[in-house]
């Protein structure tokens, strides 16, 4: 294996190099593969086979914090299409921006509630059932505030549990 280049000169020499030793049918072939693999790699990641997830991610305890927000209604997450609609209404007039600003700042209030309660929640279900774990305190708390916080269909990866089953 060659060393890395040491110039931006050096880098785009032997980048021009390799283009002219391969075809162009040569290229595409081996960009769809890469695109295939990484279609794949997603595929797998979101199904959340424990190879293919995100480092933040892994393991059992951050899958049963996965769990636990995904088996709950969170208010935490309306925020961002309720944030929308919010938005959308400050065009109206003067008199509905001062309700809109007071809406916001109660819909903010409420989510740093729930996401103390929801960070406090999952920690203690955590230690019980995971005594010997390293992971706790205020990142495992985050990990499920952020989690809650996105709209339920975009979360990756996606939930196993549906709403208001058991744990």
């Amino acid at each position: 294996m060659a060393p890395a280049p040491l110039t931006a000169k050096e880098a785009r020499a032997r980048r021009k190099a390799a283009r002219k030793s391969k075809s162009k049918d040569e290229r595409k072939a081996e960009s769809a593969q890469r695109r295939s693999d990484a279609s794949e790699r997603r595929n797998r990641m979101l199904a959340g086979e424990e190879k293919f997830l995100l480092p933040r991610d892994r393991g059992p305890v951050r899958a049963y914090v996965r769990d636990i927000v995904d088996s709950r209604r969170n208010l935490v997450g309306l925020f961002m299409p309720l944030a929308l609609v919010l938005i959308m209404t400050m065009f109206l007039g003067p008199v509905i921006q001062q309700y809109v600003t007071l809406a916001m700042f109660v819909m903010m209030l409420l989510m740093v509630i729930e996401g103390i309660y929801l960070g406090r929640m999952v920690n203690k279900k955590a230690r019980a059932r995971f005594p010997d774990s390293t992971d706790g305190g205020f990142g495992l708390g985050w990990y499920a505030f952020v989690r809650a916080s996105q709209i339920r269909k975009l979360r990756a990866p996606l939930p196993r549990v549906k709403p208001g089953d058991a744990i």
